[in-house]
């Protein structure tokens, strides 16, 4: 990840200042507030014509009179937390979604200049805010042009193949039902921009056109991947479009799943075993029980596959199933850069193998931004204390991402769950440690700092120290599970005190001591085991009802 520092941002605002404002500059006095409709429609347009014009980067900046070119002081959003939020609500009104590179605060010999960073629309795809589309005439904001848009989307039409007309294809080909939930995601996905009224009301030609799946009501290879009937994959022949699914291990299975793509993934999905998993044991912190594997994670992950598939290979994509991981492979180089580029979403690549293909999929909701999407998966997996995904783009002309389903190392959890705040930067280096893989220098200082790790460079191993981790003894205190034995001897001295205890008299005496890392519903079940396990074992019985329980001290504890 490239950072700018602040003398190299202040050379480039005295460049972009003697250029003045262009397609892919403008200038704004802005004070405390501005329309965020309005950031969003300058963002897009911003993106749209770096990319007719091919450069890296456009810029919208906040803190420079756009009339007498001064440097005035801003004050919009001065809270970095609400400045950094505008990146999301910028994600959700945008198609495909899209955000600033970076948010650049500088001072200027006392002023606040905010510089917003524009990367460039991906080629073959423009972006549209709030399901319109803009563009810069000169220094004006206003619609981007019919021939701008057929600019943009000619770009790759004849080298993308999912773009391909079939010229055999008809709409008996494609499949109703898939058609049905693609208006309903369409629909979800624009929930903003169009009324779902609207959207039923469209014949299928009109929808498939505004999905990016046909062209002029003429059915494309992309069309008949996503919503094609099963029994017409004839018309895509000699190349494959299947996605496999097999189970290795004590167990073995397999299963081909063919078009529709849309309605396929969800089904490879449920092929797979997800069962919960307790990441940590009893004696450790607090024991999480979390899903093996996130639905989110792996249908992004199926769907990047089939958004970057080289289908002209003839190959498959396979989703492998093992006891601790799952493996997904697709065909073809990774296309722009390396995927440890995408990992902390700052960068947007520039082109697509399958940019058609890419449009329609973000369309229908099956793939929520450009450039995103290893990012989510990373920062899904580390919200949920897993091990990160890994790449391998080592074999010519495969891209193997590997989900872990299993622990590596228990501290690397525990960490986790104590430093919900740490960044996805640490993570990523932490993840590295326990996988007994190099790191930076720069990351290993941080870690060593927060002492998370320890041990000779060469041989970095998780920190068990939990406390010293958090830096916050007290709140480890508060977080540490104790042994069942201390809570079952509570209880007893409290009924030797008082004679009996309610329910009531339980929860009140242990809720509070529970670690804070449980939720309330998790702290009520802990008591009821307990209680029952005392009972069980005689230690106590119940003198009240099964409604109203009465908890006295069994023959043995009287």
């Amino acid at each position: 990840m490239t950072k700018h520092t602040d003398a190299e941002l202040k050379r480039t605002l005295t460049r972009l200042i003697a250029a003045w404002e262009s397609e892919v500059v403008e200038f704004k006095n802005v004070g405390d507030s501005y329309s965020t409709s309005d950031i969003g429609k300058y963002l897009t347009a911003l993106a749209n014509e770096a990319n007719l014009r091919d450069v890296d980067t456009a810029w919208l900046v906040f803190g420079v009179d756009n009339k007498t070119r001064e440097i005035v002081d801003s004050d919009y959003r001065r809270d970095r937390a609400r400045l950094d939020g505008l990146k999301q609500q910028m994600t959700e009104d945008s198609s495909p979604s899209i955000c600033f590179r970076e948010i650049h605060e500088i001072d200027v010999g006392g002023d606040r200049v905010l510089m917003f960073e524009i990367p460039a629309a991906p080629r073959g795809i423009a972006i549209s805010w709030n399901g319109h589309y803009y563009a810069r005439s000169g220094e004006s904001l206003g619609p981007l042009s019919i021939a701008k848009q057929d600019e943009i989307r000619g770009q790759t039409l004849e080298s993308d193949w999912t773009a391909g007309i079939v010229a055999d294809a008809e709409r008996r080909h494609l499949s109703d039902d898939a058609i049905e939930k693609a208006r309903e995601n369409f629909a979800i996905k624009h929930a903003r921009s169009v009324d779902v009224d609207e959207v039923t009301s469209w014949d299928d030609r009109t929808f498939l056109d505004r999905a990016s799946l046909t062209i002029d009501g003429q059915i494309t290879r992309a069309a008949l991947l996503l919503v094609g009937e099963p029994t017409s994959t004839h018309l895509l022949s000699p190349y494959l479009a299947q996605l496999v699914w097999k189970l290795v291990g004590p167990e073995q299975g397999n299963e081909i799943f063919t078009p529709p793509y849309l309605l396929a993934t969800s089904a490879l999905y449920e092929r797979i075993r997800n069962v919960q998993i307790r990441i940590l044991p009893a004696d450790s912190l607090i024991a999480v029980e979390v899903a093996k594997y996130d639905q989110k994670i792996v249908l992004e992950s199926i769907h990047n596959c089939i958004a970057h598939q080289d289908y002209r290979l003839g190959a498959r994509i396979v989703v492998t199933e093992m006891l601790d991981r799952i493996v997904l492979e697709n065909s073809g180089d990774f296309f722009e850069g390396h995927p440890d580029d995408y990992v902390f979403g700052t960068k947007t690549p520039r082109s697509y193998r399958n940019p058609f293909l890419m449009q329609a999929m973000t369309r229908l909701n099956m793939i929520d931004t450009l450039g995103y999407g290893i990012h989510r998966m990373y920062v899904g997996q580390a919200r949920r204390y897993f091990p990160l995904p890994d790449y391998d783009v080592s074999e010519h002309g495969t891209v193997r991402l590997t989900i872990p389903g299993a622990l590596v190392d228990e501290a690397y959890s525990r960490i986790l769950i104590q430093k919900t705040d740490l960044p996805l930067e640490d993570v990523f280096a932490l993840d590295r440690v326990q996988k007994g893989l190099p790191i930076e220098s720069q990351a290993l200082k941080r870690l060593r700092r927060a002492k998370l790790v320890e041990g000779r460079k060469n041989q970095l191993h998780v920190s068990e120290q939990v406390a010293s981790i958090t830096g916050d003894k007290a709140r480890y205190i508060r977080t540490r599970a104790q042994d069942d034995a201390h809570y079952k001897q509570l209880i007893l001295d409290f009924i030797g005190r008082f004679g009996s205890a309610s329910r009531e008299d339980v929860d009140e005496l242990l809720l509070k001591n529970l670690s804070e890392a449980l939720g309330e519903e998790q702290k009520r079940t802990k008591v009821s085991n307990l209680l029952t396990a005392m009972r069980r074992a005689g230690t106590i019985h119940n003198a009240g009802s099964r409604t109203q329980p009465r908890w006295k001290l069994g023959e043995e504890q009287s």
